[in-house]
């Protein structure tokens, strides 16, 4: 959401009106929730359920859930009514709603843990709306006679601190012309008693403009007791809402301006240089910190003062400035916090500042996914639809441009039956396929839009992503036919949502003392772990005696941003085993997986994007964890290129890895007489049945 600006426009007298409706049917339940009772919170308060729904067109639950868009017929997005409240229009994120409810009927605190783009600022913002009505305040600043340095506060009802500045303009404004009107008298007396009575012409001229210079000089004095408007909500009709995010110490908790003229009558009253900060803005509102963890400690501890108090005197920021000499008396600042962040923000929060948000307050984790319904199919039509509203320019998006959305919102999931909840991505995504419409002069974003939107609004990391994969081409490093022993291509993920194929080699080496194994690559400390998990499960599965050998482990071109996770365990036991019993694998299988020290292949994350990397690649055939297969939602274009193969144990990955079969079938039968009968079961499903968006 955007931040509020002291420069912008009052807002005119119908959005007033506007705000003022939403205000009351924020407060007021529908007629739908007062018969049903939905609309009553616990304590009887009418509040509308949060979230409003979109109601399908069919009837038959079977139909609802293979239709894309929820049952919805829809020739555009132009068709979908938008919510006015802005809590109506966020996506998902049912518990995070359901606590910002609580919180503005109790006017508690709140901190929003998650993944950026998830609604965290647009819940917040919608905080405002919802909270009780009160009684907002303007804040006046007046100077001091009896010590300058510390000017008076005083709050009066919102609007009145207007009409108390015009009065005060006024008096100064007569009180002036007075002034001026006698100056003027005395030096036309002056003046002409020098020049007519005296004969002193120049004697005359300069007493006129001593008195000029006198009078002019003390009239400074009169505008010291205009007193200074901090904080105006005059045309406030909801609670204020000040987004603080990377806010320095100043701008969050006040500040007084330094004055280089400190004497000689020159100087600016002390109360006409104080500034507000956005906790004083906040008063009776929500106060929304961003990444609540890049505020420096000093910030962080005022901020709870301020919290604790409910008023906060404003000083100058810096120790040289003048302006550290004055300090006002306690400003008004009784607001709601609103803190949020990634899963890092609890690590470098003050915990003190914390504790009071916890203890007065509720802590939300926002969801990355939600269940893939019917009913979230239709909300996601109507988040396209309000995406293109709230931008202004945009094509509405027809049917087939919506489904291309909802799939992609499925794909990004990474999870089956669910849909992502980065909205902010999404949006994106909208925006870049209405821009590519616009720009073709269409009426209408259609589906070939999104397409094509998708391929140009691609991540940096995916960007880099290809660009490693075609250099690979260009100098011959991608290995995707014959057999190699020791070299398996493994599958990583750069970023979120960039997929790359990252080669593994290992070799077997006699030891000059205990035998080692050894990996390079950038290897953090994950992949450690996962390199120590895997020789566990090579001490157990090889005839070798590997006491006495070193066992080198490479990870080929890995890049600076190094090999985090442990996703590439079942690439590291095949290579190594491969080294070991000096047996090739297959170049034209990819494969990745996380592997137990019992030899389990377990789930990992990015699969979908993995696999499309290794289609680029050329590789023919891709290895993943059975657990996954229902995870795997390919593009189109990559369906064809590719064979998946889930597996479920080392065994079954060697099996299909390895080539040679006298030596393979001695090898997998004597690793299934180690583990049991249970593994014996057909390896090698092919991926045509794994679900896929389109």
């Amino acid at each position: 959401m955007s931040k509020d600006t002291d420069n912008e426009a009052p807002p005119s007298k119908q959005t007033r009106e506007r705000a003022d409706d939403v205000r009351e049917r924020a407060n007021e339940p529908s007629e739908q929730a007062r018969e049903t009772g939905e609309a009553a919170g616990e304590d009887g308060s009418p509040f509308e359920d949060l979230g409003s729904d979109v109601e399908p067109d069919l009837e038959d639950e079977e139909a609802l859930a293979a239709d894309l868009l929820g049952g919805l017929d829809i020739e555009t997005t132009d068709d979908i009514e938008i919510p006015d409240r802005l809590v109506d229009q966020v996506i998902g994120q049912d518990h995070a709603r359901d606590v910002v409810q609580k919180a503005a009927k109790q006017r508690r605190h709140v901190m929003m843990i998650g993944t950026p783009g998830t609604g965290k600022s647009m819940l917040a913002k919608a905080m405002s709306e919802l909270l009780p009505k009160e009684d907002l305040q303007d804040v006046l600043v007046y100077h001091n006679p009896d010590d300058g340095n510390e000017p008076k506060v005083r709050t009066v009802p919102a609007g009145k601190g207007e009409q108390i500045i015009d009065a005060h303009k006024e008096e100064a404004r007569k009180r002036n012309q007075m002034r001026s009107f006698l100056m003027w008298v005395i030096i036309a007396i002056v003046a002409g008693y020098a020049l007519l009575i005296a004969g002193r012409p120049l004697l005359g001229i300069l007493a006129a403009g001593v008195i000029y210079l006198a009078f002019r000089y003390g009239s400074r004095g009169s505008d010291a007791v205009i007193p200074n408007l901090l904080v105006n909500h005059a045309d406030q009709t909801t609670a204020p809402f000040e987004d603080a995010t990377g806010a320095h110490a100043g701008a969050l908790l006040g500040d007084v301006r330094h004055d280089p003229f400190q004497s000689g009558g020159m100087e600016t009253p002390s109360h006409d240089r104080v500034e507000p900060g956005a906790i004083h803005k906040a008063n009776k509102g929500v106060l929304f910190v961003d990444e609540i963890n890049t505020l420096d400690i000093r910030s962080q501890q005022k901020l709870m003062t301020a919290i604790q108090e409910g008023e906060f005197s404003i000083t100058g920021q810096s120790e040289r400035s003048s302006g550290a000499m004055v300090q006002t008396e306690p400003v008004p600042c009784d607001f709601i916090m609103i803190a949020a962040g990634n899963m890092d923000a609890m690590e470098n929060m003050h915990p003190a500042l914390r504790s009071r948000i916890k203890g007065y307050g509720y802590e939300v984790y926002m969801d990355d996914t939600i269940d893939d319904t019917p009913e979230m199919r239709r909300k996601y039509t109507r988040f396209i639809a309000q995406e293109v509203e709230k931008d202004g320019r945009l094509p509405h998006f027809n049917e087939e441009a919506v489904e291309e959305i909802i799939l992609e919102a499925q794909r990004r999931s990474g999870r089956k039956d669910h849909l992502t909840l980065k909205l902010r991505d999404l949006g994106g995504l909208v925006r870049v396929a209405g821009d590519i419409a616009r720009a073709a002069n269409k009426d209408q974003t259609e589906r070939e839009d999104v397409l094509q939107a998708k391929r140009r609004s691609r991540s940096i990391e995916q960007q880099v992503a290809d660009d490693y994969i075609e250099r690979r081409k260009d100098y011959e490093l991608t290995v995707n036919q014959g057999d190699v022993v020791g070299r398996v291509n493994g599958l990583a993920v750069m970023g979120e949502d960039s997929g790359i194929v990252l080669p593994v080699m290992a070799e077997v080496t006699p030891s000059q003392g205990p035998g080692n194994v050894i990996a390079t690559g950038q290897l953090k400390e994950m992949a450690e772990e996962s390199v120590q998990n895997v020789s566990a499960i090579i001490k157990k599965f090889s005839d070798e005696d590997i006491s006495q050998k070193d066992v080198h482990i490479q990870f080929v071109q890995a890049g600076q941003q190094g090999v985090d996770g442990d996703s590439a365990s079942i690439t590291v036991a095949t290579a190594v085993i491969s080294a070991l019993e000096d047996m090739p694998v297959g170049q034209d299988l990819a494969m990745t997986g996380s592997l137990s020290v019992r030899g389990d292949v377990l789930p990992v994350g990015g699969v979908t994007h993995k696999i499309e990397a290794a289609a680029k690649a050329g590789v023919g055939r891709v290895i993943i964890p059975a657990a996954n297969e229902d995870d795997v939602m390919i593009e189109e274009e990559y369906k064809d290129q590719i064979e998946i193969i889930p597996v479920s144990h080392i065994s079954e990955v060697l099996e299909v890895a390895l080539t040679g079969e006298a030596e393979k079938d001695s090898l997998v039968d004597r690793l299934k007489n180690i583990t049991g009968s249970a593994l014996d079961r057909q390896v090698g499903h092919s991926g045509t049945g794994s679900p896929s968006p389109q």
